[in-house]
């Protein structure tokens, strides 16, 4: 009971960091709970004092007052309704042209909800304060009417960089490159979390328990931090066989493990999966890669055809799988407190070809730019000198399919000729 508590407890905290209503319900309740603390201290003998030194400065007549926040409630409301219409249209546009999976972080914008929030915090604000207005009369309002004043003016500002942020977020090569360097950051983190520690010995897993999936959905993590005393207090080795992002299908093996264990144990062993039912809506794992594949696939469709936008995304593929090949096929950790031992996978290089390399390949197998940027990159994952030799015959036999495509598929000599050069 403890532990389905605290992992729910776990998943919801993640879940509302992460939900597009955070920051403007956060940014909401400071605005309010500011209207509460202003009202309060109109007539502070600090704020007399300024009052009195800067009389233009605070509004003393009602009817300015009232007139004031009345056109910031309207203003601010219609400046709200516009601004995120437009990034409905804008996400409708980045749907249909490039792929649905980029919602997610367009939605998730941090800057963009920051917006939102302050937007509709100024509109609280403003509520907050004509009620007080309209109960205790002008003198109770003098600075809050200033500030909302103010805020209402780092609105317009706010809209001004708003237009500029979602006219420049849309644009596909910096939709490519957010996607690059969020990929690029949580690879570099992975390889640096899962270094083999010196003398860890992981023994053969032929001959171990193989444990079933109880679901289906998309893998996301193993939390060993729900795992019982009972795992840690004899030696075990637990193999955890799915790759972040990886579907998996209910009955699959989905781990092994050294020793046999108990019905209850294992239930507590599949409690510590995390496994969803939608793929992740970060770039953690392969979901950079995917949605690069897919930025790559859907321009050249028929009703787009962009090979400029395929090349872009292949170039940075090409990038992020020199840095995957780096990493290990499988990685160890042991509990500092027992000799329990975790072995997690990485995805292999020949599921990772199969899941990004062939989409591109089948849908671009006639057109000679896209093939030749796809076989430069291929190269140029060769080129890593950690590559083992099995990862450097799954990109020879990925070559020699590309050029079996364009023996087929590309009917002119001359683009056939010059794109054979690229394979030497």
């Amino acid at each position: 009971m403890v532990r389905s508590l605290f992992k729910y407890l776990k998943i919801t905290y993640f879940r509302i960091l992460e939900s597009i209503a955070f920051y403007p319900v956060l940014l909401c309740v400071i605005f309010l709970l500011l209207a509460g603390v202003t009202t309060r201290i109109e007539n502070v003998a600090f704020i007399l004092k300024i009052k009195s030194k800067l009389p233009h400065l605070f509004i003393s007549d009602y009817e300015t007052s009232r007139s004031i926040l009345t056109t910031l409630v309207g203003g601010i409301l219609s400046l709200t309704v516009f601004s995120f219409s437009m990034v409905m249209v804008v996400l409708n546009q980045a749907s249909t042209n490039y792929s649905p999976r980029l919602l997610p972080s367009l939605i998730a914008n941090k800057k963009h909800q920051i917006i939102l929030g302050f937007y509709i915090g100024t509109l609280l604000y403003c509520i907050f304060v004509l009620i007080i207005l309209g109960a205790n009369g002008s003198d109770s309002v003098g600075l809050s009417t200033m500030l909302a004043a103010l805020f209402g003016v780092f609105c317009i500002g706010l809209f001004v960089y708003f237009i500029h942020n979602i006219s420049t977020t849309i644009q596909i090569n910096n939709i490519i490159d957010g996607i690059y360097n969020s990929s690029k950051k949580s690879l570099e983190n992975r390889f640096k979390a899962q270094k083999l520690k010196t003398g860890l010995k992981v023994v053969d897993a032929s001959d171990f328990k193989l444990i079933h999936s109880a679901k289906s959905g998309y893998f996301i993590n193993f939390d060993s931090s729900l795992l019982t005393d009972d795992f840690k207090n004899q030696q075990l080795q637990i193999h955890i066989l799915p790759y972040l992002n990886q579907h998996i299908w209910q009955g699959d093996v989905i781990a092994k493990v050294s020793k046999q264990l108990s019905d209850e144990a294992i239930n507590a062993l599949l409690f510590c999966f995390n496994i969803s039912k939608n793929r992740h809506s970060g770039n953690e794992g392969i979901s950079g890669l995917i949605k690069l594949m897919e930025i790559a696939v859907k321009a050249m469709s028929p009703g787009i055809n962009d090979p400029g936008t395929s090349i872009e995304a292949i170039n940075s593929l090409g990038k992020l799988m020199y840095k995957i090949v780096d990493f290990p096929e499988v990685n160890s950790s042991i509990d500092e407190n027992s000799d329990l031992i975790i072995v997690t996978h990485n995805v292999r290089f020949d599921e990772l070809l199969r899941v990004v390399v062939q989409p591109i390949r089948f849908y671009a197998k006639e057109d000679c730019s896209v093939l030749y940027q796809l076989i430069k990159s291929l190269k140029f994952i060769a080129t890593n000198p950690n590559i083992s030799l099995e990862n450097k015959k799954c990109i020879i036999t990925t070559l020699d399919l590309i050029r079996a495509d364009s023996e087929k598929y590309i009917q002119n000599s001359n683009d056939k000729l010059a794109l054979f050069k690229a394979f030497e």
